[in-house]
């Protein structure tokens, strides 16, 4: 590259926001007359699905504990099983990007919606008749398969049929009720066994095929295949019958009446390959910053911190992530993405950087190495003579984190992805940031006790905390602010900012 010019990408961060267009009046008459009951009664069906894909993920906290104890020598895990109970989902739903990726352009975002309860319940019974691990495998992959179709289709879904006000808000809600149901597996684990436990998971993505049935397709997606009459009839749906359905059916139409099918010399363009980029980096970004890692593993690495009442920090966590993604989705509209990305980050790198301190006050220098007993894991340090009075630091730090990527990097990449792709690019962009978002996941959770072992604990999350820090410099310089706009909108930008 010449010395006179710049990155595309950088020059979309660069301009920092979407540039305010003039909008014509008749936009703010149409959304003061439209009436929201439909739109969100929409949104609730198809968040049952990412409500589903959290229990999927909480389901292996209690579920490990319980079959490692199993009376059934056939079911009963070790400790290598038993990662790979837990981590065998992310592969799973990194499959689930592929192929959603597919699904959601070839038969529409409704279809794959309710297609993709098959495998959840299926998944479910699987684990519920096991007779040997191989079942319990085949069910948690089965599962996981659902939960990559699901958080790729629902935001897409939500973004397609949501309006500029209140699309911030019923985005966020994706990320809202995957740490809901993971909290719920949390609480549900406490009393229930492992078979049982599934059959409640079974209960959740048979709700979600009930109400999305009755559900209508994106308006978005049926005008892309020239069927303007269903168009019509689902926005009168989503909008209420007070507004101008042809006017906003006319503003769409001007945008996806111009869709054809996506070749890959496109990606040359900008306006293909800046939304893509920043797509795929917020996934990496979301899963380098450690949270699977320390979501995972959360209960060991509190024992290790030495804080009482270990078994209750799942919930804990679980509890601090829901309240705090709740309060990102009321705010967003508001305060925009980018601000609430840049807060997460400093919080996150910081709560990071402080728990490294903490292991590394408690770990023995290698003075006194001699005179302590062999590490039995990373995550078992043996502690320094005022453990006790420090235990409070891993705790708040802990808090700290798990608050600091509710407001930010949990829901928001999720929420941009959805936004940012243009209409003919939203299935393969999708997908391919669905199936980075779950290999990172994969890997930095199976590789975590290598991490540990090889940087030591504190040298570990001293990573995580310099990693945070890099997604602020993005966020800054390559992440152009959606707040208010319109998905067509939006696209225009990246259009014009080459």
């Amino acid at each position: 590259m010449a010395s006179g010019e710049s990155s595309p990408l950088l020059d979309t961060a660069a301009e920092g926001e979407l540039p305010a267009p003039e909008r014509p009046s008749q936009l703010d008459v149409y959304l003061s007359k439209v009436q929201n009951r439909n739109v969100y009664l929409a949104a609730f069906a198809v968040v049952l699905g990412p409500l589903s894909c959290g229990f999927v993920l909480g389901y292996s906290s209690p579920a490990i504990p319980s079959l490692k104890k199993s009376g059934n020598p056939a079911l009963r895990l070790e400790d290598s099983q038993a990662s790979w109970f837990g981590s065998i989902v992310t592969l799973g739903a990194a499959a689930g990007g592929i192929l959603g990726g597919y699904m959601v352009d070839k038969i529409g975002r409704k279809l794959s919606l309710l297609l993709c309860a098959v495998p959840y319940v299926f998944g479910f019974l699987t684990i519920i008749s096991a007779q040997n691990i191989g079942m319990l495998y085949a069910g948690r992959l089965l599962c996981g398969l659902a939960s990559g179709v699901t958080s790729l289709v629902v935001p897409v879904y939500i973004s397609e049929i949501a309006h500029s006000k209140v699309r911030g808000m019923l985005g966020s809600c994706v990320q809202l009720m995957v740490v809901t149901g993971i909290l719920g597996a949390y609480v549900a684990g406490t009393g229930l066994g492992w078979r049982w436990l599934a059959v409640l998971g079974s209960v959740l993505p048979c709700c979600m095929l009930g109400l999305v049935v009755f559900m209508p397709e994106t308006p978005r997606f049926l005008l892309s295949r020239r069927r303007r009459p269903e168009a019509i009839a689902a926005l009168q749906f989503l909008r209420g019958p007070l507004v101008d359905h042809e006017w906003e059916c006319r503003e769409i139409e001007a945008n996806a009446g111009e869709q054809q099918e996506l070749s890959i010399a496109e990606f040359k363009n900008p306006a293909i390959y800046k939304p893509f980029i920043i797509g795929v980096a917020m996934m990496v970004f979301q899963q380098v910053s450690g949270i699977n890692a320390i979501m995972f593993y959360a209960e060991s690495i509190f024992e290790a911190a030495n804080f009482k009442n270990s078994s209750a920090a799942s919930v804990i966590v679980g509890s601090i992530q829901v309240f705090f993604t709740a309060l990102a989705a009321l705010i967003i509209d508001r305060t925009g993405r980018k601000v609430l990305l840049v807060i997460s980050g400093f919080i996150m790198a910081a709560s990071a950087a402080v728990f490294g301190l903490y292991f590394r006050m408690m770990l023995p220098s290698p003075s006194n190495a001699s005179h302590v007993k062999p590490l039995s894991s990373p995550l078992d340090p043996t502690p320094v003579p005022d453990e006790h009075s420090l235990a409070w630091l891993a705790v708040l730090s802990m808090g700290l984190f798990i608050m600091g990527f509710a407001l930010g990097w949990g829901p928001i990449p999720w929420l941009v992805m959805s936004e940012i792709f243009p209409l003919r690019a939203r299935g393969v962009a999708s997908g391919a940031s669905v199936l980075t978002n779950w290999l990172m996941a994969f890997l930095i959770t199976k590789g975590f006790h290598d991490l540990m072992v090889l940087l030591t604990p504190y040298g570990t999350f001293w990573l995580f905390s310099g990693t945070c820090l890099l997604s602020i410099i993005f966020t800054i310089f390559c992440i152009p602010e959606t707040k208010g706009k319109s998905l067509e909108e939006i696209e225009a930008y990246f259009r014009r900012s080459h």
